[in-house]
């Protein structure tokens, strides 16, 4: 019985999308709003917690979004859930990017020293550590371009397409190192 009305939902939510796309219906988007926003706030509160603004101006940011690019939305491609939560990540990224100019000079080792984790589990804090460890010795040995790959797209947080573009390469060739680095280093790993 609930799926027959999350399904019904699902296709109301479309059809608001549609009148967004055609007639720039505000009131469909008030619906989508009341829908999607708190659930955009949990998906960014997930990834840090406490950060309340930062997710009222992600949030606030992908309706802006829905609102603009409404007309892109395809169900053929995409559900609508998809494609709202893939706005929401790159808000998020955008955000983060944006934001991110703004240093402290507060060292986060100093504020966690003294704290005392009361769930320690020694043998697992090893095998992290030893984990690690080979990771970075695995990173080490692979071949620069598919270190710099890895870089953009892991410790960057860019898409294989925006990877593709900063670097000026295919997109073949960007999933391709990123793919052969992932497999090497997992050989590494397990050795």
């Amino acid at each position: 019985m609930n799926t027959v009305k999350q399904i019904d939902s699902d296709d109301h939510l479309v059809q608001d999308m549609l009148a967004i796309a055609q007639s720039r219906d505000q009131d469909a988007l008030n619906r989508l709003f009341d829908h999607y926003v708190p659930k955009i706030r949990a998906f960014c509160l997930a990834a840090q917690p406490g950060a309340n603004l930062m997710a009222d101006d992600i949030a606030q940011e992908v309706m802006i979004r829905i609102w603009r690019k409404a007309h892109t939305y395809k169900s053929e491609t995409a559900s609508l859930n998809t494609w709202v939560f893939t706005l929401a990540r790159n808000a998020r990224i955008d955000y983060l990017r944006k934001n991110s100019r703004h240093q402290s000079d507060i060292d986060p080792e100093y504020l966690w020293r003294d704290v005392v984790d009361e769930n320690a589990d020694p043998f697992k804090d090893a095998q992290q550590k030893r984990d690690q460890e080979r990771i970075q010795v695995g990173l080490a040995k692979l071949p620069q371009d598919q270190q710099q790959v890895l870089a953009k797209v892991y410790l960057e947080g860019k898409t294989h397409k925006e990877a593709a573009e900063e670097l000026s390469l295919p997109l073949g060739t960007i999933k391709s190192r990123v793919r052969l680095a992932l497999h090497k280093l997992t050989i590494y790993i397990k050795r």
